[in-house]
């Protein structure tokens, strides 16, 4: 449930962040996300509201539901908080925007320790670690080099890096070359989605995003304004 402040802007109850809070667990329906000046998207409001930390995706070929592949069977894990979903953007001057995106050791830290650990607890063989620190050098680098130390902890999960693009072409390929994939916010948004359209589609797949204070679970395909 949402409501409208009398400024026109939609606003979370405090009754159901109470009841998150209590439980430690939601079902979240459809909130689309705002377009334009004025609002907040109550998406990320949520993230930060609950620390959110981990979007978790699994996409499995479904019997009875045929599609192109039959083999597909990949978790995509997302963080959650930050990235260039930070909402930290402005108007430098008429005609100029920039945007932020925000890459820190410890969010990197937390995410990489929970695709690690999700894959020792799920009996999954590899992480892969989705980046393009050949261009982003400093925030997915740092974001890689996270990974790369977490690894060392895990050395029975077989760990691999690649770039977001290679990762896109040999998924539609080859889904069956992938396991567990561990990336930042705007490569996982995408990455989800298209690994959906392997299955038949965004209705098919689940996800949940987990954090330090609960847990919501939600449909992928959200508000589907398209």
């Amino acid at each position: 449930m949402i409501f409208q402040n009398p400024d026109g802007k939609f606003g979370i109850p405090q009754s159901a962040i109470d009841s998150v809070n209590r439980n430690k667990v939601g079902l979240k329906g459809p909130l689309m996300t705002p377009i334009g000046k004025g609002h907040r998207s109550l998406n990320l409001a949520l993230r930060k509201e609950f620390n959110l930390y981990a979007n978790v995706r699994p996409c499995r070929s479904l019997e009875g539901y045929k599609t192109l592949y039959d083999n597909v069977d990949v978790v995509t894990i997302r963080e959650n908080t930050e990235g260039e979903y930070s909402g930290i953007e402005h108007e430098i001057v008429d005609g100029v925007v920039q945007s932020i995106k925000l890459i820190t050791e410890e969010a990197s830290n937390r995410v990489a320790e929970y695709a690690f650990k999700y894959a020792k607890d799920n009996n999954r063989k590899k992480v892969t670690v989705v980046h393009k620190a050949n261009i982003m050098r400093m925030s997915d680098g740092l974001f890689l080099r996270c990974c790369r130390d977490m690894a060392k902890k895990y050395p029975e999960i077989k760990f691999e890096e690649k770039y977001l693009d290679t990762v896109c072409l040999n998924m539609v390929q080859d889904p069956s070359k992938f396991d567990v994939l561990v990336m930042p916010n705007l490569y996982g948004d995408i990455m989800s989605d298209m690994c959906a359209g392997l299955v038949g589609g965004l209705g098919l797949t689940p996800s949940g995003n987990m954090g330090l204070n609960g847990a919501l679970f939600e449909s992928v395909h959200g508000t589907a304004p398209d």
